[in-house]
């Protein structure tokens, strides 16, 4: 097939107006103009055709001449496959022979070929126009450079002069000319000024009143008025202080003298002159450094107390970390949060699903194959989670033990009690890894590919003893809590002196009207029914937990029961209240318990623990078994968890409460005690809280008012005896500072968009107080306590404690008030009901005239009146 191949021409700029005559190449765009369509032309077309891409055509030479008949024999034989046919009916209307097909390395329109459509733009592609000469540019660019001095021309006026001739002020009169002489004789007299009283004198001032003359009370209607602009042109010119340069030198070697210089400056009489001279001051000023602090800022501590109240400085609460898994909180809720009690930066979340009961039963598979957890969180990485804790099923609440830390106690949502021992995982929480430098070493010194995949995965903790569900609570536990180590209870409620030192018994409540006393050690009546041979096998068993070296609980797995159980019978009906929250005494006893819990060194092992006899523990008698119970119909119950005697059966049962208030239009889902009045508690539910005093059974001593939104929380402050906070159902956290306001409160900051579910202090130091408040969506905050909230005055405990007081005597005063309004509405309906009694029967007759005689002795009165006042003259 024959072609012509057209020689390479370099494409030049041209001016603006020739822009019609470039090359089609040099414009940049994805649209392309209407004289070239851009087209694939597959390897078979290029072979076919001998436009191979850079190899026929490259970028320098990318022009190929094609004949139309060849174009139009290949739509012919290769009909619709052909590349050229999109173009069938450009190629045929043609007017030429030949055809320009252009090689698009660039990509300009889109393709690597376009074909040229048109005669007339096949010739502006081949024969470009010649460019300028560079004599004619550099001409035009001069003319183009070169400014030219405007001319100036006459005005000529258009009608403006003859308003400015208008507006010029001209005399109308001629001017008033005044003289005013004097005698030569006066000129350069002293001058004498003197007082005198103008009143007296006549003529002495003449007072010139204004006043309105309505013959010059013209309203302008209508004015005129010519402005001329003149611009002010200012020239002004300024210079520079320019300095000489100047060489500058320093010294970097010191100087020294030599050995004999110093020994003659050390012997010279003028040093020793020198130093008894300032010695008296020198020891001095040594001790004043001694005595005083000269560093310390007295400003600052004398406005210490004044900042803790109303200070301007920083009063809101601050974002100091948040912690989530996109994997355990993705749908899920915390339940419950809890602090290390040791290990600082340490928190532990309870991770629950944000089902319903008709979901959970529905997706009870699911539930099965994804089990519930507690993350351990730290500071030191906020992404992942450092421990978990495996339950058999959600847990609402769960509580670190006073007395050994790694023992972790929750309650299920399926009534059972769990236990778990972290003892083995210390190190992963205090920042460490177990197997010290040895074994780090031995990771570094391993080959590539051959490391340990398994050593930063997250351990998963198995429970160590989990109870019994036929022995357990019937409904979710939602509230668990240590009984302290100063006594244990008994079977029958009886305080008893704890021996051991230890936290061995742990309480729970749940809605099925009941709250139970559990015991972690050996019970008395397993240990005489084990043989040798069952602990024999019992410690052959395999543990259940491979995480934990040992499992202190084991005799306990499953075969837990309850060591006594409290029911709260209603007072005035039959039924039983359905606790939801409570609240203990810490029962700090003075008893020698105290002694031998600080002077034991470390926790025995919980395996060796038996449950004593109670005749050979002693009684104590100044325990309160008396607590505050919180129910899910927002009821407060004071009850007592001692039990009492049937006279006539024998049977045990539990006594009904002493006292019930209702005050909580919602499920109590906070009773908490102040850290700093054993006797002050706090309670949240529905719309409203309450703070009650134990011993004062007259109501709550401070009761809020209705919010807008559900109370979901509650907390006391860890540092300020007046400063509690509250959680909203919409993520608002509200700050009541008592000495500061006691109708509202004292903040309100918005946390989160979802509703709160838990908030837990916590003092890292004296500097720095933390707030871990946990949200619906499974997410946990840590805020940072401002110093005005964490600070407090000397005498601020001493301010609430008579604060707390004085609404007690309020409270009982307003109850004597009532106890006296009803005694006087008693009185007045019997005094009425005795006037009743002793009034006999009259006949209508005998009523009749009594009115008759009422109304004349009325008309007498009336006219006696009217003559005392002259309205009336005599008849």
């Amino acid at each position: 097939m024959a072609s012509k191949r057209p020689k390479s021409t370099a494409s030049n700029k041209g001016k603006e107006k020739k822009n019609d005559a470039a090359s089609p190449i040099e414009s940049v765009g994805s649209a392309h103009p209407d004289n070239i369509f851009p087209m694939v032309l597959t390897s078979a077309t290029q072979e076919l055709f001998g436009c191979r891409a850079d190899e026929d055509v490259t970028g320098d030479n990318p022009y190929k001449l094609l004949r139309k008949e060849d174009i139009v024999q290949d739509m012919k034989t290769r009909a619709a496959v052909s590349d050229f046919s999109p173009v069938k009916q450009a190629v045929l209307d043609y007017p030429g022979e030949e055809m320009l097909l252009v090689f698009d390395r660039d990509f300009t329109y889109g393709q690597s070929f376009y074909l040229v459509l048109t005669v007339e733009a096949m010739e502006r592609m081949l024969r470009p126009p010649e460019p300028e000469t560079e004599e004619a540019q550099e001409d035009e660019s001069e003319d183009m450079l070169m400014p030219t001095t405007p001319v100036p021309q006459p005005w000529v006026p258009l009608g403006s002069d003859k308003e400015i001739e208008d507006e010029i002020y001209r005399d109308s009169r001629p001017r008033l000319k005044y003289r005013i002489s004097r005698l030569r004789r006066e000129f350069g007299a002293p001058v004498v000024f003197s007082d005198r009283s103008a009143a007296e004198t006549k003529d002495a001032f003449m007072e010139c009143a204004s006043y309105e003359d309505k013959s010059f009370s013209l309203r302008e209607m209508e004015g005129s008025r010519g402005v001329q602009a003149i611009p002010d042109v200012k020239a002004a010119s300024t210079q520079t202080k320019w300095t000489y340069p100047k060489n500058m030198c320093t010294q970097y070697e010191p100087r020294e003298l030599s050995e004999k210089e110093k020994k003659k400056c050390l012997q010279s009489k003028k040093l020793k002159n020198f130093v008894q001279s300032v010695a008296i001051r020198f020891e001095l000023a040594i001790q004043q450094n001694e005595i005083m602090d000269v560093f310390f800022n007295d400003w600052a501590s004398l406005s210490e107390e004044d900042g803790a109240f109303g200070g301007k400085a920083d009063t809101h609460l601050k974002e100091y970390q948040s912690f989530t898994d996109l994997h355990h909180s993705r749908e899920k809720t915390i339940s419950h949060i809890n602090w290390h009690p040791t290990i600082t930066g340490v928190i532990a979340v309870a991770m629950t699903e944000r089902l319903s009961f008709e979901e959970r039963i529905c997706g009870a598979t699911k539930l099965v194959l994804n089990p519930s957890l507690i993350l351990f969180w730290s500071f030191s990485d906020p992404i992942n989670p450092q421990l978990m804790l495996e339950c058999p099923d959600d847990v609402f609440s769960f509580e670190f033990c006073p007395s050994d830390p790694n023992i972790i106690v929750g309650g299920c949502m399926n009534g059972q009690v769990v236990l778990w021992d972290i003892s083995a995982h210390v190190d992963r929480l205090q920042g460490t890894r177990s197997g010290g430098g040895g074994k780090n070493m031995a990771n570094d010194t391993a080959a590539y590919g051959f490391e340990n995949k398994h050593e930063n995965e997250t351990p998963v903790v198995r429970y160590c003893a989990v109870s019994g569900i036929d022995s357990g609570h019937k409904a979710p536990i939602t509230d668990i809590q240590w009984l302290p180590e100063s006594f244990e209870v008994s079977r029958t409620g009886v305080p008893l002196e704890n021996k051991t030192g230890i936290c061995v018994q742990i309480v729970t409540c749940a809605p099925d009207c009941s709250v139970m006393i559990w015991d972690i050690r050996v019970p008395r009546v397993a240990t005489h029914a084990l043989g040798e041979e069952r602990k024999r096998k019992m410690e052959d068993r395999p543990l259940d937990n491979p995480h934990c070296a040992a499992n202190p609980f084991k005799h306990l797995d499953l075969s837990w029961k309850p060591l006594m159980k409290v029911s709260l019978p209603k007072i005035d009906t039959s039924g039983e209240y359905s606790p939801y929250k409570f609240c203990m005494r810490q029962n700090r006893s003075d008893s020698q318990v105290a002694t031998v819990h600080s002077e034991r060194s470390e926790v025995p092992d919980y395996s060796l623990l038996r449950v004593p006899s109670a005749k050979q523990l002693k009684t104590m008698e100044d325990i309160c078994t008396k607590f505050y119970v919180g129910t899910e119909d927002g009821e407060m119950v004071y009850t007592d968890w001692k039990m009492e005697k049937d006279n006539e059966s024998g049977k045990l049962f539990s006594p009904k409460p002493s006292h019930r208030y209702i005050v909580h239009d919602g499920t109590v889902n906070t009773v908490r005690r102040s850290p700093f009045f054993e006797d002050i508690i706090l309670t949240v539910g529905g719309w409203r809280f309450a703070i009650w005093k134990e011993g004062v059974m007259n109501g709550p001593i401070f009761l809020s008012q209705y919010s807008q939104t559900r109370c979901t929380t509650g907390c006391w402050s860890g540092s300020r005896p007046g400063v509690f906070f509250i959680g909203k159902e919409d993520g608002n956290i509200e700050v009541w500072d008592i000495l500061e306001k006691t109708h509202e409160p004292s903040q309100v900051q918005t946390i989160t968009t979802a509703r709160i579910t838990s908030i837990k202090p916590w003092i890292v130091s004296s500097k720095q107080h933390l707030l871990a408040i946990s949200d619906h969506c499974g997410t946990l905050h840590i805020l940072e306590i401002p110093w005005t909230l964490r600070s407090h005055s000397g005498n601020e405990k001493q301010s609430i404690s008579k604060y707390f007081d004085k609404e007690v005597e309020r409270l009982i005063y307003f109850e004597k008030r009532q106890e006296m309004r009803e005694k006087e509405k008693k009185d007045k309906e019997a005094e009425e009901q005795r006037l009743k009694t002793q009034l006999p029967d009259k006949s209508m007759e005998q009523i009749e005239e009594e009115a008759h005689r009422e109304y004349e002795d009325y008309l007498a009165m009336e006219k006696v009146i009217l003559k005392d006042m002259g309205l009336l003259e005599d008849m």
